[in-house]
This record gives structure tokens, sequence and C-alpha cells, in this order.
């Protein structure tokens, strides 16, 4: 098992309002491996985004990194990508 700490996962969510609660269930069951998570939606005083990129550093096994980003990808409305660095 290669662990790397050189991980970036990134996706973008559409239908955030509708998706983010399974989205939400993907990141926990992965949360040990995630050390940092930004999320980037549009937001102004009269309106908030239904979509949003999600950025995220991990630090684990290329097999965690590749059931992540399988994970992501099964929920509807997301389109999520890896590299190693």
């Amino acid at each position: 098992m290669n662990e790397s700490c050189g991980s970036i996962v990134a996706f973008k969510l559409d239908g955030r309002v509708e998706n983010a609660a399974k989205m939400q269930e993907v990141l926990t069951k992965y949360g040990c491996i995630i050390g940092a998570r930004l999320g980037l939606h549009d937001t102004s005083k009269d309106n908030c985004a239904n979509f949003g990129i999600i950025i995220l550093h991990c630090c684990g096994a290329e097999d965690d990194m590749k059931g992540l980003v399988a994970d992501l990808n099964s929920v509807a409305g997301i389109c999520a990508k890896s590299m190693s660095l």
C-alpha cells in the first residue's frame, strides 16, 4: 500500500441544493484521508448558485483515492477527477 499526501481531488457539483447531502455522505466516508477541503460557489445578496467547485487535499493509498473519486462520480450532478503531485 503506497500512501501519499500529494493527492488533489476536485469536483463540480451541479444541483448543489438537491445533491449536497449525498455528497457529504461520501466525504464523511473518506473523512480520514481528507486533510483540507475548499468549497467555492457564486454568492451574492440576491443569488446563491446551485453549483459549486470543491477541492480536496488527500493523504492516503492510491486505492482510497480511486474509491473516493468513484464514489463521488456515482452521485448525481458530480464530475470528479484526481491528480497526484
